[in-house]
Formats: structure tokens, C-alpha cells, sequence
């Protein structure tokens, strides 16, 4: 009965449009910490740093393609495209990683204490989140209402990080790290249930559960962040992989 109602939902619009929202929320959010200073020869990250982008990047070209394909009804190309989404999440989570350690030296080296290493919790549990939405998403290929906002679910995983840098533009902003990265974040699951409700007159179980799921821990780790288990778990955790 799901399959038979979102079945209209092939060939949509409303993907390729969320993917281009994406793909703008990157290049604005990371246009002053990462790509302004690149072009301009003064970003003094390392390699990993630019591995990362450029997977980032990639991630975004493949999900603002594959959509469209679709739209073009190329679907075997869809489908062989498709055969990279796994493993291009690997090495994001991979890349990611060795950026979330980079992350915490630096911040110890110029002096933060010991809330340099808390940013690491975030980055971890985004990069598992993330792989995770994107093996769930394979495995549901065949069925494409599953398939295709699982897709979108993890590509708004990995956004925070780019909508929280709008905190750069945007300093009159609050607690940055509540309306930004989380309020503004998942707002897009939001857009996407009241898009489902109002297209198809219910709102799809993706959203209901991994929606639900993906916004209740990104408030659990504003709500936590720094405090003391948190820390303390950020140090193991650091010690572990550092």
C-alpha cells in the first residue's frame, strides 16, 4: 500500500531541488573557513582536509546527478552511478575522522583545554549516522519511496557542519549551535514530511522513524555537549584513535 501511494513521487522535482539547497549550504557555510582561504593560497589544514572536501564534494555532484538521471530516465546509469554511494560514504567517514582528530590537536595546541577534544563525539557519531543511512539506503534500492529519502536523510546528516558555519555570516545568530546546526539543519526533514503530507497525503515512515531518530540526537548532543560524561568519553575516545 506505501509503494503504491509515493509511487507518483518518480521522476519528482522536489529531489533534485533539495539537492541544490545541499549543494548551496555547502559552498556558503565552508566558503569562509575553507574555500575563500584555499583560493586565496591561505588555508593551512592538512591533506586530509582537502580529502575531505573533495569526497564532501563529490557526495554532492552524486546526489544532485542521480536524481536527474532518473528525471531522464537513464536508469542503468542511475544504477551503476549508484554502486559508488557506499563506498565514497567509507572514505568520507574515513577522511572525516582523521579531520575530527586534526581538529582536536589544533584546538589543544592553541589552548582550548580540555573542551578541544569534545568536538570529536560530533564528528564520530555524523560519520557513522551517515554510513549507516547510506547502507540502509542500498539496501532498500528496490524499493525507490525507502531508497530515495534515505538518500536524502543522510545528505542531511552531513549538513550541520556546513549550516553551523553560517554562524560566520550570521553573528547575530543565538546559540549558533542550536538554531543553526540543528533548528535550521533539520528543518529540511521538516520541508520533506510536510512535502509527503501534502503530496501524497501522508507522510512516508522514513521520515517518521529515521527523521524522528536523526532529530532527537542532534538535540541530545546540543543538550550534552561539553558536559562532563561527554568530555570524558571524548578523551577515551581521543586516547583510542589519536
Amino acid at each position: 500500500m506505501t509503494a503504491a501511494v509515493f509511487k507518483s513521487d518518480r521522476g519528482s522535482f522536489f529531489y533534485p531541488g533539495m539537492a541544490i539547497i545541499a549543494v548551496a549550504a555547502v559552498l556558503t557555510g565552508f566558503s569562509t573557513t575553507y574555500l575563500i582561504p584555499v583560493a586565496r593560497l591561505q588555508f593551512g589544514g592538512p591533506i586530509i582536509a582537502h580529502i575531505h572536501g573533495g569526497l564532501f564534494f563529490a557526495w554532492m555532484a552524486l546526489v544532485t546527478a542521480q536524481p536527474l538521471l532518473i528525471r531522464t530516465h537513464r536508469w542503468q546509469l542511475h544504477q551503476k552511478l549508484g554502486l559508488v554511494a557506499l563506498p565514497l560514504a567509507v572514505a568520507m567517514a574515513m577522511s572525516g575522522t582523521g579531520v575530527g582528530l586534526y581538529a582536536v590537536r589544533r584546538d589543544l595546541a592553541a589552548g582550548a583545554g580540555d573542551i578541544g577534544y569534545s568536538s570529536l563525539i560530533g564528528v564520530l557519531t555524523t560519520m557513522a549516522i551517515f554510513v549507516a543511512l547510506v547502507a540502509a539506503a542500498i539496501a532498500l534500492r528496490k524499493r525507490p519511496a525507502w531508497h530515495k529519502r534515505m538518500i536524502l536523510l543522510a545528505t542531511i546528516a552531513i549538513l550541520w557542519p556546513a549550516w553551523f558555519r553560517f554562524r560566520h555570516l550570521m553573528l547575530w545568530v543565538p546559540r549558533p549551535d542550536i538554531w543553526l546546526a540543528v533548528v535550521l539543519s533539520d528543518s529540511l526533514i521538516l520541508v520533506a514530511a510536510l512535502r509527503d503530507q501534502f503530496a501524497f497525503g501522508r507522510v512516508h515512515p522514513a521520515y517518521w522513524i529515521f527523521g524522528s531518530a536523526l532529530v532527537a540526537e542532534h538535540v541530545a548532543e546540543a543538550l550534552l555537549f561539553d558536559s562532563p560524561p561527554w568530555r570524558a568519553a571524548a578523551k577515551v575516545i581521543y586516547s583510542m584513535l589519536g
